[in-house]
């Protein structure tokens, strides 16, 4: 029982982590813009960079990528929660059916792994060389990210034997 609650709060960790994230992007819209502007706009990578062919300075393209982050991160959140939701209702449940419960929670957590992987180091990082930037470089917080998830995501998806009844 306690590995199965473990999983749950794990899950809910993640989903609650995605949340704070919407409430911050959204409450905060404007600092936290700054962010998306100064990586995809790639203004604060050496000077000499030949990669700022690459750079989107098109004011309406950066809010929309900015938009698809806010909406990757609410799915993130809604897909863990809900995941972690669906596990709490099956905690007493046989092993087979607590196993199947964990689709929801998969999709989630497999959802943050990419987002933070792809969206911040492949396309941030190396895409559009966040890691030249001093001040914009947001490939440490994303490891950071990466990693929680990606525990979480294992352990999540070690099988789960019935519940002893006694």
């Amino acid at each position: 029982m306690a590995v199965r609650l473990s999983k749950i709060a794990l899950v809910a960790a993640i989903g609650l982590l995605a949340l704070v994230i919407v409430v911050n992007n959204l409450t905060d819209y404007n600092t936290n813009f700054q962010y998306v502007y100064h990586v995809l706009s790639m203004d604060t990578i050496f000077a000499d960079s030949t990669l700022t062919w690459r750079a989107i300075r098109a004011p309406a393209l950066q809010h929309a990528a900015y938009a698809l982050i806010i909406a990757t991160e609410a799915t993130i959140a809604t897909l863990c929660l809900v995941g972690a939701g669906r596990l709490l209702q099956t905690l007493q449940a046989s092993g087979q059916r607590f196993n199947q419960a964990k689709a929801m929670a998969t999709y989630g957590l497999t959802l943050a792994f990419l987002f933070w992987f792809v969206g911040f180091m492949v396309l941030g990082g190396e895409w559009y060389a966040m890691w030249q930037s001093p001040d914009w470089n947001g490939q440490q917080p994303a490891f950071r990210f990466i990693g929680c998830v990606g525990l979480v995501l294992i352990y999540l998806s070690q099988s789960d034997p019935d519940v002893p009844t006694d």
